[in-house]
């Protein structure tokens, strides 16, 4: 997938998963944001490397989901976000099993974005 293609889907994905978060009740906004971060994950795994299949770029978004989610476990992440408050978007603070889940559903969901975005860049170059 073209990386300006990838930048353009993570631009909406972010914005998606902020809204999400914004506009939903908790219940259903939080799931959603938690999956579009990892879809975001895989997105990032592309832009750095363009030519990564879509499903290796979904299981390797979702293994950086993991390892942060099991990051947490540390307390390193609470420590963090004590003093860079931003960094709780990115580390999170508390590890909860269900958010795997989560992870799984929006690495898949990063994956067949990818899938989407290399179809239509190959027919573009074809056309």
């Amino acid at each position: 997938m073209p990386r300006s293609t990838s930048v353009l889907i993570a631009v909406v994905v972010v914005l998606a998963g902020l809204g999400a978060r914004a506009a939903l009740p908790g219940v259903v906004g939080g799931p959603v944001g938690d999956a579009l971060y990892a879809t975001l994950v895989v997105l990032l795994v592309v832009l750095v490397r363009p030519r990564t299949s879509p499903v290796a770029a979904a299981l390797a978004g979702f293994a950086v989901c993991l390892a942060i989610e099991l990051f947490q476990l540390t307390g390193i992440p609470v420590a963090v976000a004590e003093r860079f408050p931003l960094a709780r978007i990115v580390l999170g603070t508390t590890f909860w099993a269900p958010d795997l889940l989560r992870y799984a559903a929006g690495a898949a969901l990063g994956g067949v974005l990818c899938r989407i975005g290399g179809r239509r860049a190959v027919a573009e170059d074809a056309a």
